[in-house]
């Protein structure tokens, strides 16, 4: 099993930066308000933020931190490490991280890499800005993370346009030699690869004509193959089943007390699916903050857009110790525990 045990490194701030725009889910006009009125009611999802044509994630992440380093009162010069996690990133080549570490004003002394990852993507990009830290050579770098995952959805797609919002994040870390620490649990199966998927626009699946023929799947689903297909069932069952293990088996294998940690912050997948996940790892409502009323499904920014929305003053003033767990498309799932002291954390950022 993938654990890790990462030393030396503790995180200093997160900010989060969403589309000043918002599409009310009640107000969608291409599915029937008896289907929008259910959906609202079982996801949990009033309304999203949604991006403005011609704005990319890396917008809405460049907001984010430059925000943060600016309370933090970093020197960009001594910024040596930039990860981009997104799947809805500028180009298919270069990475989108080259980019926002020349926007951003930071060093060419700097490591930068793009990972293609959703809903896991925050904790993965973790572990990785972590690892190359640990020894100490990189002192100070920036976890970007974001989706615009509207832009991929079809509106006439009820299982998935209501659900996703927009937003971009940036979490600060910095080494502390013999301080801190970050523990984790990765895996993967990539065996469900078809339960979240856009099926052409890649290489396997070049773009033809083909790929704009819009098929009906079912009453109240239709999409063509460059738009979001989502196998409702499975993730559900896959999210329920795979969210609370790999929290337990961080928790057994890194000896943790789960009453003494205070915040498990989840992927932001849907209400039922978080309040399922929620009582099997019997925990109480007000350690497992939702965001989703508000801004939906974010993907790989909604761990840290739901610790900025919702515990922000709590994790500002004084310790805490928390776990996240992101699980989803791939399908993969990670979970990371660390202890965090008067983070740096902006107000929420409203970009456009």
């Amino acid at each position: 099993m993938a654990f890790l045990d990462i030393r030396n490194v503790v995180i200093k701030g997160v900010a989060a930066c969403v589309p000043k725009a918002i599409e009310e889910n009640i107000d969608i006009i291409n599915i029937p308000a008896s289907d929008l009125e259910k959906l609202i009611k079982n996801t949990g999802v009033q309304r999203r933020h949604i991006i403005a044509p011609g704005t990319c994630t890396s917008d809405l992440c460049f907001a984010a931190a430059e925000k943060l380093i600016a309370d933090l009162k970093w020197d960009k010069s001594e910024i040596e490490g930039l990860i981009f996690v997104s799947q809805t990133p500028d180009y298919i080549l270069p990475a989108t991280s080259c980019i926002l570490q020349n926007r951003l004003g930071i060093s060419t002394e700097c490591l930068t890499l793009d990972i293609s990852l959703g809903c896991s993507g925050f904790v993965y990009g973790l572990s990785t800005i972590a690892g190359y830290m640990q020894s100490g050579a990189i002192k100070k770098a920036l976890l970007l993370t974001g989706d615009t995952s509207s832009m991929t959805c079809s509106s006439e797609d009820k299982s998935s346009y209501p659900l996703f919002g927009d937003a971009g994040t940036a979490l600060a870390l910095e080494y502390a030699d013999g301080d801190g620490g970050i523990k984790f649990h990765l895996g993967t199966d990539g065996a469900g690869f078809e339960s979240i998927i856009i099926k052409d626009g890649g290489y396997r699946n070049q773009t033809t004509q083909s790929s704009l023929d819009r098929n009906t799947v079912s009453e109240g689903i239709s999409r063509n193959n460059l738009e979001l297909a989502l196998d409702g069932m499975d993730v559900f069952s896959f999210g329920i089943s795979k969210a609370p293990e790999t929290v337990k088996l961080l928790i057994e294998k890194f000896g943790l007390e789960k009453d003494s940690i205070d915040y498990f912050y989840f992927h932001q997948a849907n209400l039922m699916m978080n309040e399922r996940i929620r009582k099997k790892l019997q925990l109480p409502e007000e350690k497992a903050p939702l965001s989703l009323k508000d801004f939906g499904n974010t993907s790989s920014a909604s761990i840290p857009l739901t610790m900025v929305t919702q515990t922000a003053m709590e994790l500002k003033n004084g310790k805490n110790s928390i776990v996240a767990c992101g699980f989803g498309v791939g399908l993969s799932w990670a979970t990371m525990q660390c202890n965090t002291e008067n983070l740096v954390i902006p107000d929420l950022l409203y970009y456009g």
